[in-house]
Protein backbone atom coordinates (compact mmCIF):
# COMPACT_ATOMS: atom_id res chain seq x y z
CA UNK A 1 0.00 0.00 0.00
CA UNK A 2 1.14 3.66 -1.26
CA UNK A 3 2.05 6.23 2.06
CA UNK A 4 0.18 8.51 -0.38
CA UNK A 5 -4.07 9.20 -0.12
CA UNK A 6 -6.62 6.08 -0.32
CA UNK A 7 -10.01 5.99 -1.41
CA UNK A 8 -12.94 3.92 -0.66
CA UNK A 9 -15.84 3.59 -3.16
CA UNK A 10 -19.04 2.19 -2.25
CA UNK A 11 -22.08 2.50 -0.94
CA UNK A 12 -21.90 4.61 2.55
CA UNK A 13 -23.49 5.43 5.69
CA UNK A 14 -23.30 7.32 9.06
CA UNK A 15 -25.48 9.76 10.79
CA UNK A 16 -27.67 12.90 11.05
CA UNK A 17 -28.98 12.88 14.74
CA UNK A 18 -29.61 10.16 17.49
CA UNK A 19 -32.19 8.06 16.63
CA UNK A 20 -33.25 7.61 19.83
CA UNK A 21 -34.19 11.20 20.15
CA UNK A 22 -35.94 11.54 16.61
CA UNK A 23 -37.12 9.87 13.98
CA UNK A 24 -35.09 6.35 13.20
CA UNK A 25 -35.32 6.30 9.68
CA UNK A 26 -34.63 10.11 9.38
CA UNK A 27 -31.62 9.13 11.08
CA UNK A 28 -29.54 7.69 8.66
CA UNK A 29 -27.69 9.51 6.21
CA UNK A 30 -26.89 7.34 2.77
CA UNK A 31 -24.64 7.34 -0.53
CA UNK A 32 -25.82 4.69 -2.80
CA UNK A 33 -22.14 5.42 -4.62
CA UNK A 34 -19.40 7.34 -1.91
CA UNK A 35 -16.01 7.97 -2.06
CA UNK A 36 -14.33 8.44 1.31
CA UNK A 37 -10.88 9.99 1.06
CA UNK A 38 -8.20 9.20 3.50
CA UNK A 39 -4.67 10.38 4.36
CA UNK A 40 -2.38 10.24 7.23
CA UNK A 41 -5.21 8.41 9.62
CA UNK A 42 -7.70 11.08 8.73
CA UNK A 43 -10.95 11.25 6.47
CA UNK A 44 -10.39 14.33 4.00
CA UNK A 45 -13.01 14.02 1.83
CA UNK A 46 -16.22 12.36 2.05
CA UNK A 47 -19.58 12.79 -0.51
CA UNK A 48 -21.21 11.41 -3.32
CA UNK A 49 -18.32 10.14 -5.84
CA UNK A 50 -19.22 11.78 -8.96
CA UNK A 51 -18.91 14.92 -6.76
CA UNK A 52 -16.14 13.75 -5.05
CA UNK A 53 -13.55 12.68 -7.57
CA UNK A 54 -12.68 15.43 -9.33
CA UNK A 55 -11.49 17.24 -6.29
CA UNK A 56 -8.81 14.44 -5.72
CA UNK A 57 -5.82 13.99 -7.55
CA UNK A 58 -6.26 11.43 -10.46
CA UNK A 59 -3.87 8.41 -9.21
CA UNK A 60 -5.73 8.65 -5.96
CA UNK A 61 -5.81 4.71 -4.91
CA UNK A 62 -9.49 3.67 -4.42
CA UNK A 63 -10.88 0.51 -2.92
CA UNK A 64 -14.30 -0.31 -5.02
CA UNK A 65 -16.62 -1.96 -2.90
CA UNK A 66 -19.60 -1.95 -5.09
CA UNK A 67 -21.64 -4.44 -3.68
CA UNK A 68 -20.45 -3.99 0.00
CA UNK A 69 -21.46 -1.34 2.72
CA UNK A 70 -18.90 1.11 4.28
CA UNK A 71 -19.89 2.22 7.73
CA UNK A 72 -17.65 3.83 10.72
CA UNK A 73 -15.40 1.24 12.79
CA UNK A 74 -17.23 -0.26 14.94
CA UNK A 75 -17.10 0.22 18.84
CA UNK A 76 -16.87 -2.20 21.09
CA UNK A 77 -17.41 -0.12 25.16
CA UNK A 78 -17.23 -3.51 27.40
CA UNK A 79 -14.92 -6.42 26.69
CA UNK A 80 -12.49 -8.42 28.81
CA UNK A 81 -9.56 -9.92 27.02
CA UNK A 82 -8.55 -12.26 29.45
CA UNK A 83 -12.18 -14.11 28.75
CA UNK A 84 -11.52 -14.88 25.02
CA UNK A 85 -10.56 -18.59 25.99
CA UNK A 86 -13.17 -19.09 28.15
CA UNK A 87 -16.33 -18.23 25.91
CA UNK A 88 -19.25 -20.05 26.09
CA UNK A 89 -18.17 -21.81 29.70
CA UNK A 90 -21.17 -23.89 30.66
CA UNK A 91 -24.09 -23.05 33.64
CA UNK A 92 -23.48 -20.58 35.51
CA UNK A 93 -24.81 -17.24 36.84
CA UNK A 94 -22.81 -14.30 37.25
CA UNK A 95 -21.42 -14.72 40.63
CA UNK A 96 -21.04 -18.53 39.99
CA UNK A 97 -19.11 -17.72 36.50
CA UNK A 98 -16.88 -15.69 38.08
CA UNK A 99 -15.43 -18.06 40.95
CA UNK A 100 -15.97 -20.98 38.67
CA UNK A 101 -14.34 -20.07 35.23
CA UNK A 102 -13.65 -16.58 35.28
CA UNK A 103 -10.90 -15.99 37.85
CA UNK A 104 -9.08 -19.74 37.26
CA UNK A 105 -8.30 -18.29 33.54
CA UNK A 106 -7.41 -14.90 34.83
CA UNK A 107 -4.88 -16.44 37.37
CA UNK A 108 -3.03 -17.79 33.65
CA UNK A 109 -1.81 -14.46 33.12
CA UNK A 110 0.58 -14.21 35.87
CA UNK A 111 2.22 -15.76 32.84
CA UNK A 112 3.82 -12.38 30.86
CA UNK A 113 4.08 -14.90 26.94
CA UNK A 114 0.55 -15.94 28.10
CA UNK A 115 -1.00 -12.13 28.29
CA UNK A 116 1.11 -11.46 25.18
CA UNK A 117 -0.26 -13.99 23.50
CA UNK A 118 -3.73 -13.44 24.42
CA UNK A 119 -3.79 -9.69 23.75
CA UNK A 120 -2.37 -10.78 20.03
CA UNK A 121 -5.54 -12.95 19.42
CA UNK A 122 -7.77 -10.66 20.68
CA UNK A 123 -6.83 -7.66 19.07
CA UNK A 124 -6.33 -9.43 15.67
CA UNK A 125 -9.68 -10.98 16.75
CA UNK A 126 -11.37 -7.36 17.02
CA UNK A 127 -10.45 -6.61 13.57
CA UNK A 128 -12.12 -9.50 11.89
CA UNK A 129 -15.26 -8.69 13.51
CA UNK A 130 -14.85 -5.16 12.35
CA UNK A 131 -14.07 -3.40 15.88
CA UNK A 132 -11.50 -0.61 15.66
CA UNK A 133 -12.24 0.91 18.94
CA UNK A 134 -12.29 -0.64 22.33
CA UNK A 135 -12.86 -0.51 26.14
CA UNK A 136 -11.04 -3.13 27.71
CA UNK A 137 -10.70 -4.95 31.04
CA UNK A 138 -7.26 -6.34 31.81
CA UNK A 139 -6.51 -8.39 34.74
CA UNK A 140 -4.45 -7.41 37.77
CA UNK A 141 -1.31 -8.02 36.65
CA UNK A 142 0.36 -4.91 35.29
CA UNK A 143 1.65 -7.00 32.56
CA UNK A 144 -1.39 -7.78 31.12
CA UNK A 145 -2.17 -4.23 30.10
CA UNK A 146 1.21 -3.54 28.82
CA UNK A 147 0.67 -6.53 26.97
CA UNK A 148 -2.67 -5.20 25.34
CA UNK A 149 -1.56 -1.98 25.05
CA UNK A 150 1.82 -2.70 22.91
CA UNK A 151 -0.31 -4.82 20.62
CA UNK A 152 -2.51 -1.49 20.11
CA UNK A 153 -0.28 0.34 19.38
CA UNK A 154 1.33 -1.75 16.81
CA UNK A 155 -1.73 -2.19 15.17
CA UNK A 156 -2.45 1.52 15.21
CA UNK A 157 -6.03 0.97 16.75
CA UNK A 158 -7.49 3.13 19.26
CA UNK A 159 -8.00 1.25 22.70
CA UNK A 160 -9.29 2.00 26.12
CA UNK A 161 -7.84 -0.19 28.89
CA UNK A 162 -7.02 -0.51 32.23
CA UNK A 163 -5.72 -3.07 34.85
CA UNK A 164 -8.34 -4.56 36.81
CA UNK A 165 -8.30 -3.00 40.92
CA UNK A 166 -9.37 -6.12 43.14
CA UNK A 167 -8.63 -6.32 46.99
CA UNK A 168 -11.46 -9.04 48.15
CA UNK A 169 -13.44 -11.63 47.53
CA UNK A 170 -11.06 -13.24 44.45
CA UNK A 171 -8.38 -15.52 44.92
CA UNK A 172 -5.35 -14.48 46.74
CA UNK A 173 -3.01 -14.17 43.08
CA UNK A 174 -5.93 -11.76 42.02
CA UNK A 175 -5.55 -9.39 44.38
CA UNK A 176 -3.88 -6.14 45.13
CA UNK A 177 -2.10 -5.86 48.11
CA UNK A 178 -2.45 -2.68 51.06
CA UNK A 179 -1.84 -0.61 47.93
CA UNK A 180 -5.21 -1.37 46.27
CA UNK A 181 -2.84 -1.55 42.77
CA UNK A 182 -2.53 2.39 42.44
CA UNK A 183 1.14 2.37 42.00
CA UNK A 184 1.31 0.34 39.15
CA UNK A 185 -1.84 2.06 37.81
CA UNK A 186 -0.17 5.48 38.09
CA UNK A 187 3.05 3.51 36.20
CA UNK A 188 0.52 2.25 33.24
CA UNK A 189 -0.72 5.62 33.45
CA UNK A 190 2.28 7.61 32.44
CA UNK A 191 3.58 4.96 30.13
CA UNK A 192 -0.02 4.43 27.73
CA UNK A 193 -2.29 7.27 28.04
CA UNK A 194 -2.26 9.70 25.18
CA UNK A 195 0.40 7.86 23.97
CA UNK A 196 -0.59 7.74 19.96
CA UNK A 197 -4.32 6.36 19.99
CA UNK A 198 -4.32 4.79 23.60
CA UNK A 199 -6.02 5.75 26.55
CA UNK A 200 -6.29 4.57 29.94
CA UNK A 201 -8.99 3.50 31.75
CA UNK A 202 -8.55 3.70 36.02
CA UNK A 203 -10.73 -0.51 36.26
CA UNK A 204 -12.11 -1.83 39.79
CA UNK A 205 -13.77 -4.79 38.49
CA UNK A 206 -16.74 -4.30 40.18
CA UNK A 207 -17.84 -3.03 43.76
CA UNK A 208 -18.05 -6.65 45.71
CA UNK A 209 -14.50 -6.62 44.46
CA UNK A 210 -13.35 -3.48 46.10
CA UNK A 211 -12.82 -2.69 49.48
CA UNK A 212 -14.67 1.24 49.95
CA UNK A 213 -10.94 2.26 50.61
CA UNK A 214 -9.71 0.85 47.09
CA UNK A 215 -12.80 2.31 45.48
CA UNK A 216 -11.89 5.97 47.17
CA UNK A 217 -7.85 5.54 46.02
CA UNK A 218 -9.46 4.87 42.26
CA UNK A 219 -11.82 7.97 42.86
CA UNK A 220 -8.57 10.31 43.65
CA UNK A 221 -6.67 8.99 41.48
CA UNK A 222 -8.99 9.80 38.79
CA UNK A 223 -9.25 13.07 40.09
CA UNK A 224 -5.66 13.79 39.93
CA UNK A 225 -5.62 12.49 35.99
CA UNK A 226 -7.64 14.31 33.89
CA UNK A 227 -8.74 12.90 30.43
CA UNK A 228 -8.33 9.25 31.77
CA UNK A 229 -11.82 6.76 32.31
CA UNK A 230 -13.10 4.71 34.58
CA UNK A 231 -14.66 1.57 33.80
CA UNK A 232 -16.53 -0.76 35.70
CA UNK A 233 -19.84 -3.11 36.29
CA UNK A 234 -23.25 -1.56 37.54
CA UNK A 235 -26.10 -3.34 38.38
CA UNK A 236 -25.71 -6.47 35.92
CA UNK A 237 -27.91 -9.04 38.47
CA UNK A 238 -30.42 -9.20 41.15
CA UNK A 239 -28.46 -11.29 43.56
CA UNK A 240 -24.98 -8.79 42.84
CA UNK A 241 -27.13 -5.80 43.79
CA UNK A 242 -28.63 -7.32 47.05
CA UNK A 243 -24.85 -8.37 47.56
CA UNK A 244 -23.90 -4.67 46.87
CA UNK A 245 -26.26 -3.72 49.54
CA UNK A 246 -25.00 -5.58 52.58
CA UNK A 247 -21.33 -4.75 51.44
CA UNK A 248 -21.94 -0.54 51.19
CA UNK A 249 -25.08 -0.22 53.66
CA UNK A 250 -24.24 3.61 53.79
CA UNK A 251 -24.90 3.67 50.25
CA UNK A 252 -28.44 4.55 48.73
CA UNK A 253 -27.68 2.39 45.80
CA UNK A 254 -25.76 0.48 43.66
CA UNK A 255 -24.54 4.06 41.81
CA UNK A 256 -24.30 5.60 44.87
CA UNK A 257 -21.58 3.43 46.00
CA UNK A 258 -19.31 4.71 42.67
CA UNK A 259 -20.49 8.26 43.55
CA UNK A 260 -19.55 8.36 47.10
CA UNK A 261 -16.03 7.64 45.73
CA UNK A 262 -16.11 9.79 43.32
CA UNK A 263 -15.86 7.69 40.09
CA UNK A 264 -19.16 8.78 38.65
CA UNK A 265 -19.09 11.70 35.40
CA UNK A 266 -18.05 12.34 31.92
CA UNK A 267 -15.74 9.59 30.83
CA UNK A 268 -17.41 6.89 33.14
CA UNK A 269 -18.63 3.99 31.44
CA UNK A 270 -20.83 1.11 33.22
CA UNK A 271 -21.19 -2.08 32.23
CA UNK A 272 -24.21 -3.86 31.55
CA UNK A 273 -26.98 -1.59 34.10
CA UNK A 274 -29.50 -4.06 33.18
CA UNK A 275 -31.42 -3.47 36.57
CA UNK A 276 -31.49 0.18 36.78
CA UNK A 277 -34.32 2.25 38.54
CA UNK A 278 -35.46 5.25 37.75
CA UNK A 279 -33.26 7.31 40.17
CA UNK A 280 -30.70 5.60 38.93
CA UNK A 281 -31.17 6.64 35.49
CA UNK A 282 -31.58 9.91 36.54
CA UNK A 283 -28.23 10.05 38.07
CA UNK A 284 -26.43 8.64 35.08
CA UNK A 285 -27.81 11.28 32.93
CA UNK A 286 -27.37 14.26 34.94
CA UNK A 287 -23.74 13.00 35.82
CA UNK A 288 -22.88 12.26 31.91
CA UNK A 289 -21.99 8.55 32.84
CA UNK A 290 -22.14 6.54 29.67
CA UNK A 291 -23.49 2.72 29.75
CA UNK A 292 -22.24 0.10 27.89
CA UNK A 293 -25.30 -2.73 26.89
CA UNK A 294 -24.37 -6.16 26.61
CA UNK A 295 -27.14 -7.99 25.25
CA UNK A 296 -25.38 -11.21 24.23
CA UNK A 297 -23.65 -11.55 27.72
CA UNK A 298 -26.85 -10.48 29.84
CA UNK A 299 -28.79 -13.67 27.38
CA UNK A 300 -26.17 -16.14 28.47
CA UNK A 301 -25.65 -15.71 32.17
CA UNK A 302 -29.79 -15.01 32.40
CA UNK A 303 -28.60 -11.57 33.67
CA UNK A 304 -31.81 -9.55 32.69
CA UNK A 305 -33.18 -7.56 30.16
CA UNK A 306 -31.80 -4.38 29.79
CA UNK A 307 -34.33 -1.48 29.20
CA UNK A 308 -32.62 0.48 26.59
CA UNK A 309 -35.23 2.39 25.29
CA UNK A 310 -35.68 3.89 28.30
CA UNK A 311 -32.45 5.01 29.09
CA UNK A 312 -31.37 5.69 25.77
CA UNK A 313 -35.04 7.64 25.69
CA UNK A 314 -33.73 9.65 28.54
CA UNK A 315 -30.79 11.15 27.14
CA UNK A 316 -28.13 8.25 28.92
CA UNK A 317 -25.09 7.85 26.36
CA UNK A 318 -25.52 4.08 25.33
CA UNK A 319 -22.65 1.92 23.77
CA UNK A 320 -22.79 -1.63 22.72
CA UNK A 321 -20.10 -4.16 24.59
CA UNK A 322 -19.76 -7.47 23.48
CA UNK A 323 -18.53 -8.71 27.24
CA UNK A 324 -16.59 -11.23 25.70
CA UNK A 325 -16.27 -14.00 27.49
CA UNK A 326 -19.89 -13.81 29.24
CA UNK A 327 -20.67 -12.56 25.83
CA UNK A 328 -20.83 -15.23 23.49
CA UNK A 329 -18.75 -13.01 20.30
CA UNK A 330 -16.78 -10.09 19.69
CA UNK A 331 -18.88 -9.89 16.40
CA UNK A 332 -20.67 -6.69 16.71
CA UNK A 333 -23.28 -7.84 13.94
CA UNK A 334 -24.39 -10.85 16.68
CA UNK A 335 -24.52 -8.58 19.47
CA UNK A 336 -26.85 -6.25 16.98
CA UNK A 337 -28.89 -9.67 16.96
CA UNK A 338 -28.84 -10.13 20.46
CA UNK A 339 -29.86 -6.81 21.37
CA UNK A 340 -33.05 -6.24 18.99
CA UNK A 341 -34.12 -9.73 20.55
CA UNK A 342 -33.24 -8.02 24.15
CA UNK A 343 -35.80 -4.77 22.73
CA UNK A 344 -38.52 -7.68 21.55
CA UNK A 345 -39.00 -9.21 24.66
CA UNK A 346 -39.35 -6.10 26.83
CA UNK A 347 -42.11 -5.36 24.18
CA UNK A 348 -39.96 -2.96 21.90
CA UNK A 349 -38.19 -2.45 18.18
CA UNK A 350 -34.91 -2.15 18.08
CA UNK A 351 -34.76 -0.19 14.67
CA UNK A 352 -31.29 -0.96 12.87
CA UNK A 353 -30.55 2.66 12.71
CA UNK A 354 -30.82 2.65 16.34
CA UNK A 355 -28.73 -0.78 16.02
CA UNK A 356 -26.10 0.73 14.38
CA UNK A 357 -25.91 3.95 16.17
CA UNK A 358 -25.22 2.09 19.12
CA UNK A 359 -22.10 0.27 17.51
CA UNK A 360 -21.00 3.48 15.85
CA UNK A 361 -21.39 7.02 16.82
CA UNK A 362 -23.37 6.07 19.91
CA UNK A 363 -20.42 4.10 21.30
CA UNK A 364 -18.41 7.30 20.10
CA UNK A 365 -20.95 9.51 22.55
CA UNK A 366 -20.69 7.23 25.36
CA UNK A 367 -16.67 7.14 25.16
CA UNK A 368 -16.60 10.94 24.76
CA UNK A 369 -14.92 10.69 21.43
CA UNK A 370 -17.59 12.06 18.69
CA UNK A 371 -15.54 14.29 17.69
CA UNK A 372 -13.08 11.71 16.68
CA UNK A 373 -14.73 8.66 15.50
CA UNK A 374 -17.97 6.76 15.19
CA UNK A 375 -19.01 9.63 11.83
CA UNK A 376 -18.16 9.28 8.70
CA UNK A 377 -17.02 12.95 7.63
CA UNK A 378 -13.38 15.24 6.87
CA UNK A 379 -11.63 15.68 9.78
CA UNK A 380 -12.65 12.36 11.62
CA UNK A 381 -10.13 9.78 12.26
CA UNK A 382 -10.10 7.57 9.50
CA UNK A 383 -11.59 4.10 11.00
CA UNK A 384 -14.07 2.38 8.61
CA UNK A 385 -15.92 -1.35 8.27
CA UNK A 386 -17.37 -2.61 4.97
CA UNK A 387 -20.02 -5.09 5.41
CA UNK A 388 -21.14 -7.48 2.96
CA UNK A 389 -24.73 -8.24 2.75
CA UNK A 390 -23.78 -11.50 0.80
CA UNK A 391 -21.52 -12.95 2.81
CA UNK A 392 -23.00 -16.15 2.95
CA UNK A 393 -25.51 -18.01 1.03
CA UNK A 394 -28.61 -17.45 3.14
CA UNK A 395 -27.35 -13.38 3.49
CA UNK A 396 -27.51 -13.66 -0.39
CA UNK A 397 -30.82 -15.24 -0.73
CA UNK A 398 -32.38 -12.71 2.54
CA UNK A 399 -30.96 -9.79 0.07
CA UNK A 400 -30.79 -10.58 -3.30
CA UNK A 401 -32.48 -7.26 -4.81
CA UNK A 402 -32.79 -5.29 -2.25
CA UNK A 403 -31.66 -1.69 -2.35
CA UNK A 404 -33.33 -0.62 0.84
CA UNK A 405 -30.50 0.11 3.34
CA UNK A 406 -32.62 -0.17 7.15
CA UNK A 407 -33.69 -3.06 5.21
CA UNK A 408 -29.92 -4.33 4.60
CA UNK A 409 -28.72 -3.16 8.06
CA UNK A 410 -31.32 -5.16 9.69
CA UNK A 411 -30.35 -8.45 7.83
CA UNK A 412 -26.69 -8.21 8.52
CA UNK A 413 -27.81 -7.92 11.85
CA UNK A 414 -30.23 -10.90 12.03
CA UNK A 415 -27.67 -12.71 10.17
CA UNK A 416 -24.04 -11.93 10.02
CA UNK A 417 -21.21 -12.11 11.77
CA UNK A 418 -17.44 -12.10 11.36
CA UNK A 419 -17.75 -13.31 7.93
CA UNK A 420 -19.74 -10.43 6.92
CA UNK A 421 -16.81 -7.99 7.45
CA UNK A 422 -15.23 -7.78 4.13
CA UNK A 423 -12.71 -5.46 4.92
CA UNK A 424 -11.37 -3.10 8.35
CA UNK A 425 -9.71 0.09 7.98
CA UNK A 426 -8.23 1.61 10.95
CA UNK A 427 -6.22 5.14 11.16
CA UNK A 428 -6.62 4.70 7.17
CA UNK A 429 -4.64 1.72 6.69
CA UNK A 430 -5.98 -1.78 5.72
CA UNK A 431 -5.71 -3.62 8.88
CA UNK A 432 -8.59 -6.79 8.00
CA UNK A 433 -9.09 -7.96 4.54
CA UNK A 434 -11.55 -11.31 5.12
CA UNK A 435 -10.74 -12.78 1.75
CA UNK A 436 -7.01 -12.22 1.59
CA UNK A 437 -4.81 -15.41 1.00
CA UNK A 438 -3.66 -16.79 4.01
CA UNK A 439 -0.09 -15.16 5.20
Amino acid sequence: MTNGPIGLRGPAFTFRHDPFQGEAEEALVHWPDALVVMRDGVITGFGDHAAERPRHPDDLEVHHYPEGIIAPGFVDAHVHYPQLEMTGAFGETLLDWLRRYTFPTELRFADAAHAARAAGIFLRELLRAGTTTAAVYCTVHEHSANALFAGAERLGMRIIAGKVLMDRNAPEGLLDGEDHGIPATRRLIARWHGRGRLLYAITPRFAPSCTDAALQAAGRLWWDHPGTYVQTHLCETEKEIAWVRELFPAASSYLDVYDRAGLVGPRAVMGHAVHVNEGDIAGLRESGCGVAHCPSSNLFLGSGLFRLHDVAGEGVRVALGSDVGAGTSLSTLRSLGDAYKVARLRGARLHPAQAFWLATRGGAEALRLEDRIGTIAPGMEADMVVLDPRATPALALRTEGRRDLADLLFALMALGDERAVRATYVAGRLAHERDAPPA
